[in-house]
């Protein structure tokens, strides 16, 4: 069922813009939340450094070799791909794909639930905002020719970075937002038709109608992409139908869950990243040269600790990894400074140290691809710390 954020600011505002095609041209980003804390240093393994391999007898990703297939896939001498990544090693040789490492939120909470929210909020540590980082950054940049499929989150509830004024839309599938909201006759109830008709009047119909009108699942994967099976990549072929049917998409978000690896790490990460490796590659070679104007933004609240733990997992650690993706990417490079995995270099004797704050991740491609006039307003409190160049 379809949801929607910020009704009175969707009437006055009169999104829908009716007769107007959205410009092909016009930058858009997808943001993927890995949620449950996925572990930067087995996703994009450091092999180079020697105490890698010591701090996980069993679970370290093997360094690269020409013996085995289950080992890393070597990056620049030093960090590599998870295996199970194998399908973003030629995005990454295009110069299309880049890893930002030791990158997280410098709050050193270990509670995933504050972690997500301050993540989602973009201002860690404070529990005050009521709105998250992609809704502000909608406040801040008004489009005249915006439409009512500007932001949109493939869930079944409004994810809380697009809560806030601007109008946002929530929808598990790109089909229900017909369903639920046009026909009763289809499935809903005469009193949810009746209630949608009453609060949005003209507007919600002009929507659906357009949306019918541009029929996004006309189109179909091309360039030989599979996405893979599962809410994620379904997910994942929704959006890029969105952007292909040029109904006004700007800002995108998902999430996959299935990082907190407690226990047996190994098998939940390879099946796990082989999916979210598929799917981001099928997305990307779907869309072919619409990806020119296509940034995919990867984040996940916070890493895990280094050495493994009795059960053959990690726990809650600080600093991750995470992907950016795209036209506009400068890629087949690991950004940011690795501050090492001696034990006097770990954050509280048991972490990733945090090197990048990932507002100054997000802040750079608010600014140098989506044309963000203020990133201040975006992360409130936020000092910019560095320009990591990779858009």
């Amino acid at each position: 069922m379809a949801s929607f954020a910020a009704a009175p600011s969707f009437l006055v505002r009169a999104a829908m813009a009716q007769g107007t095609a959205p410009s092909i041209d016009r930058p858009i980003l997808i943001a993927i939340f890995q949620r449950g804390a996925a572990d930067g240093i087995s996703v994009v393994p450091p092999f180079g450094d020697r105490n890698y391999a010591r701090a996980r007898p069993q679970i370290a990703v093997q360094a690269p070799s020409r013996e085995g297939a289950e080992t890393a896939i070597d990056l620049d001498g030093f960090f590599g791909l998870h295996p199970s990544l194998s399908p973003l090693k030629s995005i990454y040789d295009e110069g299309h794909f880049a890893v930002v490492h030791a990158v997280g939120s410098p709050d050193n909470t270990r509670s995933h639930f504050d972690a997500q929210d301050y993540m989602e909020a973009g201002a860690p540590g404070n529990k005050s905002l009521a709105d998250g980082w992609l809704n502000r950054y909608l406040q801040g940049t008004p489009k005249t020719d915006s439409t009512a499929f500007r932001a949109i989150a493939l869930d079944s509830k409004m994810p809380r970075t697009l809560m806030g004024s601007a109008p946002a839309l929530a929808l598990s599938k790109i089909q229900d937002f017909d369903v639920r909201g046009g026909n009763p006759r289809q499935g809903a109830s005469s009193d949810l038709y009746s209630a949608f008709e009453a609060m949005w009047r003209n507007s919600t119909f002009d929507a659906i109608k357009m949306l019918k009108s541009a029929n996004p699942q006309r189109f179909q994967p091309e360039n030989g992409a599979r996405y893979p099976n599962g809410q994620f990549g379904q997910s994942l072929l929704q959006v890029s139908q969105l952007i292909k049917a040029e109904v006004g998409l700007e800002v995108g978000f998902l999430d996959i869950g299935g990082w907190d690896t407690h226990a047996n790490q190994q098998g939940q990460l390879n099946q796990r990243l082989r999916e979210y490796g598929e799917g981001l590659s099928a997305f990307y070679h779907d869309l072919g040269d619409r990806m020119r104007n296509v940034v995919v933004l990867t984040m996940t609240e916070f890493g895990r600790t280094i050495k493994q733990n009795g059960s053959g997992g990690t726990d809650h650690g600080h600093a991750s990894a995470l992907f950016v993706m795209g036209g506009p990417v400068k890629g087949g490079k690991v950004y940011g400074k690795w501050p090492g995995l001696a034990p006097e270099q770990l954050f509280e004797g048991r972490d990733l140290a945090l090197t990048t704050d990932f507002r100054d991740v997000f802040s750079e491609v608010l600014k140098k691809h989506m044309r963000a006039a203020d990133t201040a307003r975006v992360f409130p409190g936020w000092q910019p710390g560095q320009t990591l160049g990779i858009i």
